[in-house]
């Protein structure tokens, strides 16, 4: 291998996210080490095609939706089919399609390291109801919710709308499958909910319905695998009734403290919480992972976990982090360290298996 790892920044991607993403990786490419690495910018333009010729930041940019190779099992655009493969890729992808575990699969058939948690981990995160059940299963406390099917609520409306009526008003609903607060609503009222489930199922066919409390937003950033570093708390200081997506990449009304004003008990708690909920949902590369402080009784609830949470230089995640004494420039090189490393630590396993008997040559009656 050469100095220089080539390094495939994947970003845009075909979900709602995709302007989020376009932004975190203009970060990441402007703070990777020239020392140690030369950027390959891939864009996934909104068709799913992916942008790798020219400028692909420019590209996505202006919306552009170039056709497909004529490979049908290629997803690069027309006439860039004998691109090289990269040493490695960097996964700047937001939402579906990249933080679901479909990216990593694939980049998984193309035996390249990867940047993140694998598979099953990035599955289960993306799922808020998936997550929830996982850390319930742990021991560790979530707000009250109750998850629904979109062929559930078709079937039965008057059921969905009074299991989510215990848990009382006001009400959060959240697609399943979405993040940056895409899709999401407070219900305040009995009468609006069903209209907000049929927004919501619009977004994604599974749907998070939970109780809304009065409650502080905390957040950590996670770095690492078994062990990971864990950053001091944070807080994101809402402006308005939650931290919406205008919020936080348009309008900007939000603060945040780092770190945040809380007794260093309950940041010790904060902080093993997090490590706990990491481990729980198979963990690795980074995370942050968000808490939900209520105000009147200081009950502490896990509320989300992202996999790859905002990533520019003003981002939360590398704010915390580098509160803690870890710049931008050294964290994006410790996420690319820590991909080289679980490559290498899951190519060495034992891959095939071989009998010693020939039955499977024979059709016989062997059961699975």
């Amino acid at each position: 291998m050469s100095k220089h790892l080539s390094v495939g920044l994947l970003f845009g991607g075909e979900s709602p996210e995709h302007e989020v993403s376009i932004v975190t990786a203009r970060a990441i490419a402007e703070h990777l080490d020239p020392e140690r690495f030369i950027v390959r910018p891939m864009g996934i333009a909104r068709n799913g095609v992916w942008v790798v010729t020219g400028d692909p930041f420019a590209r996505l940019a202006v919306g552009e939706l170039p056709e497909r190779s004529d490979h049908p099992f290629l997803p690069l655009e027309k006439g860039a089919e004998a691109t090289p493969l990269p040493d490695l890729f960097f996964n700047a992808l937001h939402g579906a399609g990249g933080e679901d575990g479909q990216i990593q699969g694939y980049l998984e058939l193309l035996h390249r390291p990867y940047t993140g948690a694998g598979l099953l981990a990035m599955a289960a995160g993306m799922d808020k109801w998936i997550t929830k059940r996982l850390w319930e299963s742990a021991g560790l406390p979530v707000v009250p919710y109750v998850g629904l099917t979109e062929e559930r609520w078709k079937r039965d409306r008057g059921g969905c709308l009074a299991e989510c009526a215990k848990l009382g008003l006001p009400l959060f609903v959240k697609p399943a499958n979405l993040g940056s607060s895409i899709g999401v609503e407070k219900v305040k009222r009995a009468d609006d909910l069903a209209a907000s489930l049929d927004r919501a199922f619009t977004y994604d066919r599974r749907v998070l319905v939970e109780q809304g409390l009065d409650v502080r937003e905390i957040e950590v950033a996670v770095l690492g695998g078994d062990e990971p570093l864990v950053s001091e708390p944070g807080e994101v200081i809402v402006a308005d009734e939650f931290y919406t997506f205008e919020d936080k990449y348009i309008q900007g009304k939000s603060r945040t403290e780092i770190p945040a004003q809380i007794p260093g008990e309950l940041a010790d708690l904060v902080r093993k919480l997090a490590t706990e909920a990491f481990a729980a949902s198979d963990g690795y590369g980074m995370a942050r992972v968000d808490f939900f402080l209520e105000r009147l009784t200081g009950r502490v609830f896990l509320n989300e976990l992202n996999f790859i949470p905002g990533f520019t230089s003003i981002s939360m995640y590398p704010k915390m982090m580098a509160a803690g004494g870890m710049p931008y420039g050294e964290l994006l090189t410790r996420l690319i360290d820590l991909a080289l490393a679980r490559h290498a630590q899951m190519a060495a396993k034992q891959k095939g298996f071989q009998s010693g008997s020939d039955w499977f040559r024979k059709g016989g009656n062997a059961q699975g």
